[in-house]
């Protein structure tokens, strides 16, 4: 396990772009430090599907108002998972982990992002996870909004090429039929709604470590951690 000089539990922000492997790095610095882990992008995402299922998407367009509208009725929570040690994400009290990661949510899940009252929802709640720190948290805005004082940020990089093919094989191995040049396009299209909506756009804080991991394993990942957590 690794620690820091101060062993005092502090909350660790890992932004970056899509497909980046965000997630799973910080999964495995959580289950590291023993912290908790959480998955912001998880709960857009589950937004997104219930938006989608509720009549909020036509055509692929969003009806904000009535997104708005359905917020109160959306309930999120987070349950332990032991069999992969780590937390599944709960809409109203149904297991949607699977629902949440199709290519279909995540065309869409950049327009729910980018509605202000969705953002200042989740954001809040996202604060109350991590008010007694010990987290690992991961997204879009943790560094820069969400948790601007966290005492250690990292903000993750890949070539887009790098990341489609991420992407490509996680989703194959789920029996999920889409093509590589759909995935790309989807990941090009992501970084640019991300960087540019108006409110909270995905940017890298000034104090963030940049993690570029396009050509590293998960135990060279882990490696760079240990170094940097170790000067925290």
């Amino acid at each position: 396990m690794s620690t820091n000089p101060n062993n005092k539990k502090i909350v660790i922000a890992v932004d970056g772009f899509s497909s980046c492997g965000k997630s799973t790095f910080a999964k495995m610095v959580a289950a590291r430090l023993g912290y908790i882990f959480i998955d912001t992008g998880a709960m857009y995402r589950a937004v997104t599907l219930y938006a989608l299922e509720h009549g909020a998407f036509t055509n692929g367009i969003l009806n904000e108002e009535m997104l708005v509208g359905m917020l109160d009725d959306i309930h999120i929570d987070f349950r332990f998972n032991p069999e992969r040690g780590a937390s599944d994400i709960y809409v109203g009290g149904e297991w949607v982990e699977g629902k949440i990661r199709t290519i279909e949510v995540s065309n869409l899940v950049s327009a729910v992002s980018a509605v202000g009252e969705v953002r200042k929802r989740l954001v809040a709640m996202q604060q109350r996870m991590g008010r007694d720190k010990g987290v690992v948290m991961d997204g879009r805005d943790i560094g820069t909004v969400v948790f601007p004082d966290a005492e250690l940020k990292i903000f993750m990089t890949a070539d887009p090429e790098v990341r489609a093919e991420r992407r490509y094989l996680e989703l194959s191995a789920k029996g999920e039929e889409v093509s590589r040049e759909e995935i790309v396009e989807n990941i090009r299209q992501r970084d640019h709604l991300d960087q540019n909506r108006a409110i909270s756009p995905l940017r890298k804080a000034d104090d963030a470590v940049v993690l570029d991991n396009g050509g590293m394993t998960l135990e060279e990942e882990m490696e760079w951690f240990d170094k940097v957590f170790a000067s925290v």
